[in-house]
């Protein structure tokens, strides 16, 4: 019970940070999240709101990483596990980590109803935190431009949700 409760202040904390992160404009700021121990960055500004993991209904002849279907809010949104997308591999779960996984939404803007299964989420970033991965090499898609270090030398890689709306491949739910 205080674990949720915990969750619960986090997830408010960050939503109040959203905002005012929204607000500020003085840089690029995301939120951070994880997938199967890989740090990931969602632009601030395209992302929606964050729920908790909601009851999914699957839909049959889909690709493995389509979760299936959601009601948030009383809007129908596709899920997208996020770590299968990406083609991270599989590592153990349990009930706890299971508990931390998050459902974001895209921002309304983008136009399509969808969220992303993440395994939990991380706070908030800024430029001013990060430097650029000069490190970092090697073709990656239109949806995943740069890769970021933190302080401590964790490596984030941002993503950018407007492109991957427009993804072929994420487009394409039909197995």
């Amino acid at each position: 019970m205080a674990n949720r409760e915990a969750l619960r202040e986090l997830q408010q904390r960050l939503a109040e940070r959203m905002q005012a992160a929204k607000r500020e404009q003085r840089g690029q700021s995301w939120l951070a999240v994880e997938c199967r121990g890989h740090g990931l960055l969602l632009p601030l500004e395209q992302a929606g709101e964050i729920f908790p993991p909601a009851a999914l209904m699957p839909v049959p002849h889909t690709r493995a990483w389509f979760a299936g279907v959601a009601n948030l809010r009383g809007g129908l949104h596709g899920v997208v596990d996020l770590a299968r997308f990406l083609g991270l591999p599989d590592l153990p779960t349990n009930e706890a980590s299971r508990e931390q996984s998050r459902l974001v939404a895209f921002s309304h803007g983008l136009g399509l109803n969808c969220a992303l299964l993440v395994d939990r989420l991380a706070g908030l970033r800024s430029t001013e935190q990060l430097r650029t991965d000069d490190s970092a090499d090697g073709a990656r898609p239109a949806f995943a431009p740069t890769r970021w270090l933190d302080a401590a030398g964790r490596s984030w890689q941002s993503l950018d949700l407007g492109a991957l709306a427009r993804d072929e491949q994420f487009l394409s739910i039909v197995a």
